[in-house]
Formats: structure tokens, sequence, C-alpha cells
């Protein structure tokens, strides 16, 4: 699996100022890579007593069976993860609440190209940095992946994120999430994360949009795209329409299955 670079953050001592009731039972965060994870980790972890965090980062169908214990029940434990749905992952997560994140693919082109280009990104596709390739070029590689480098947009979506909604899970959009967090002191956000904490089996604190802000801090999120260094190659803001006509041949189907129409 490719090697992250991330720094330490502060946010344990942060969840320490808070109040925390243990958690009954375990929790796992499930997401697509490149869709908020960093900050949904990050968020939750205000509401959960640090020493029921999991301290593994990022379960992944390659390491599943070193840490079962993420879920065992008998000691519950806030665990994330970048988990596919397969017979093992369903059978040993569903002691636990399941949340499952994932963002607009049309978004995620751009988002994972960036963090591709990054110094923190460390795998074996350096060479897409040197300035040869075009953005273009590059975003048409995100859609359908490298052979044996790089797995395809809807390989990535199919078993990360379309088929958890045929199992128990909350869903969370990224997009959702970004517009709450920019609007926090709105019922609506209080809606949204009232429910996402009921799904997480965490009763509601009266501090907790003080918990969300200080968890969803940019600058303690290492993959944040303003925390990105070493992007030398310039990418759209936005895909544009041929590129997203090609998301839709690769994965048709896929917008409308997660809610995006």
């Amino acid at each position: 699996m490719p090697e992250i670079l991330v720094q330490r953050d502060n946010l344990d001592e942060a969840s320490r100022r808070f109040e925390q009731a243990r958690l009954e039972r375990p929790v796992f965060l499930n997401s697509i890579p490149k869709s908020g994870s960093h900050l949904l980790r990050n968020i939750m972890r205000m509401f959960v007593p640090v020493e029921q965090t999991y301290p593994a980062d990022f379960i992944q169908w390659g390491n599943l069976q070193a840490h079962r214990q993420a879920f065992d029940p008998s000691t519950p434990k806030l665990s994330w993860g970048h988990l596919f749905y397969a017979d093992a992952s369903a059978i040993e997560t569903a002691p636990t609440h399941r949340i499952l994140l994932y963002r607009d693919p049309y978004d995620w082109v751009i988002a994972r190209a960036r963090f591709i280009l990054s110094d923190q990104f460390q795998g074996n596709v350096g060479h897409l940095s040197s300035g040869v390739l075009s953005g273009d070029e590059l975003l048409t590689m995100m859609i359908f992946g490298l052979p044996q480098k790089l797995p395809s947009l809807n390989d990535i979506y199919e078993l990360n994120a379309a088929a958890w909604l045929g199992a128990r899970c909350h869903v969370v959009k990224y997009e959702d999430l970004m517009r709450h967090l920019a609007d926090l002191d709105s019922d609506a956000a209080e809606t949204f994360f009232s429910d996402l904490l009921e799904a997480s089996g965490i009763a509601k604190p009266a501090d907790w949009r003080d918990r969300v802000r200080t968890g969803s801090a940019r600058e303690e999120s290492a993959t944040a795209r303003e925390n990105l260094t070493g992007v030398g190659i310039e990418l759209p803001r936005e895909l544009g329409e041929r590129h997203r006509a090609l998301v839709d041949y690769q994965a048709p189907g896929l917008r409308k299955v997660l809610g995006y129409t």
C-alpha cells in the first residue's frame, strides 16, 4: 500500500479538554480516500475518550486481519478506514456503528490527482509529477487508473462506497459535511450533526458546536488541500464537461446510486 506522510496533530490534547462519555459500542468510520476522511475522523475524536480511539491509521482490506480488535464489542473503539465491502469486512464490522463517507466522483477526480502529485503521497507513481503530462492527461488517469499502479474510479467506488449502500450504514456526503461546517449555527447543521452522533451511538453534548469547530480546524489535517505541498501541475477547480462525460462512461449510474443527480 502507498505510504501517506502526515505529521502528528494535537487533537488528543484537545479532546481531553472536553468531558467525554465512554462508547458502549464500537464505531467505524469508513470512507473513500480523499473524501474528507481526516476531517470526519478529527471531528468524531472530539466526542470520544482518547483511550477509546483506535491508534492504527486507516484500516484497509490488506491489513484487516491485523486490526480485527478495533471492532471488538467488549472493548469499544472509534476506528476508521478505507475498507472494501466483502464477506470478511461485513462480518468483522458487524458489531460496530458504521458510518460511510464519500464525495461526488466529479470532485474526487481532482482531489485524487492533487493528492497523488503532493509530497504527502509516497507510492509508485512519482513520475506523474515530472511535468511532462498535462493536467487533462492526469485527470484522465485518475478516472481510468493505471495498470498495476492505480485502480480506476469505478474500482474504488464500487466496493468502497456503492456496495456498502446495500448494508447497514449511515451515509455522510462530503458536500453536506462542508456545507454544515460553514453554517454551524444553523438548525440544519444541528440536525445533521445530531443524526451523525445518534448513528454513532453518541449522546449529543451541549457543547457539540465547540467540539466540531475544534476537530474541523483545517490546520490539524495534514491532507487538507491547503496543507499539501509539492503540487506543481495546475488543476481545475471543477471538472470540465469532457472529463465529466468520461466519469459517466467509466462508472455508468454511479453518481445516481450515490445520490448525485
